[in-house]
């Protein structure tokens, strides 16, 4: 191995280990709500998850957080319906956003959804990224392409996670990322490199955590 190729190793070693402290810290739920107007002080660095109802966004803050259940999951769609936030050891917030897509849902309820989510995204000045979550068994659906054309609009970065990875074959997963890979690849506000994850067996939970701390405070805020 040659000593660039040593480095990258010795970098990338680093980066997961600081994700892993990172983690290892308390997470704890700070405030749920469903208007802006409660909205915590904007103090930390935040990211936030989206996807389609059910996509497994609970599951993966459980599974970041090492908490079965420090988010609320759900077999039934559309349970979460409103911003959850949680504080990760004073160093970042990570957001759960309501599930979209779900069509079982009242229009008005949607609508009311849709715009305190789409409210968030536009005007929160500490969102570092929002993070895409789709499923790899499905790929991009209709509703997944708006949600990132307004963030393109908004100017929000954001970065797709395939989700429930270990649900489908190697092969297909791979195949999978190529799709999505193309049906972001001009999108302006869109991450280049897209994460493969299972909250069920942990592939690429540690990668995950790694890109995380690299928004995270370096030391603890005080209260």
């Amino acid at each position: 191995m040659s000593e660039a190729d040593l480095s990258s190793a010795r970098q990338e070693a680093a980066r997961l280990e600081a994700g892993r402290l990172l983690f290892a810290q308390e997470c704890q739920f700070a405030v749920g709500t469903a208007t802006l107007e409660r909205l915590p002080v904007p103090d930390l660095p935040e990211v936030a998850f989206a996807g389609r109802s059910n996509v497994g966004k609970s599951s993966l803050i459980n599974a970041l957080t090492g908490r079965n259940a420090l988010a609320r999951t759900s077999n039934t769609p559309g349970r979460t319906q409103q911003l959850n936030f949680f504080n990760l050891g004073g160093r970042l917030m990570l957001v759960d956003l309501p599930g979209y897509g779900y069509a079982k849902a009242p229009k008005d309820q949607v609508a009311g959804w849709n715009r305190l989510v789409n409210d968030y995204l536009r005007g929160r000045t500490v969102l570092k990224r929002c993070y895409v979550l789709i499923d790899s068994r499905h790929g991009l659906k209709t509703v997944d392409e708006e949600v990132m054309s307004m963030l393109d609009k908004a100017a929000v970065p954001y970065q797709v996670v395939l989700t429930k990875a270990d649900k489908i074959k190697p092969s297909a997963l791979e195949s999978m990322r190529g799709q999505v890979l193309a049906g972001i690849a001009r999108r302006p506000a869109a991450h280049p490199e897209i994460l493969s994850t299972s909250s069920e067996s942990g592939l690429g939970i540690a990668e995950l955590r790694a890109v995380l701390g690299g928004f995270a405070l370096p030391t603890a805020a005080t209260p």
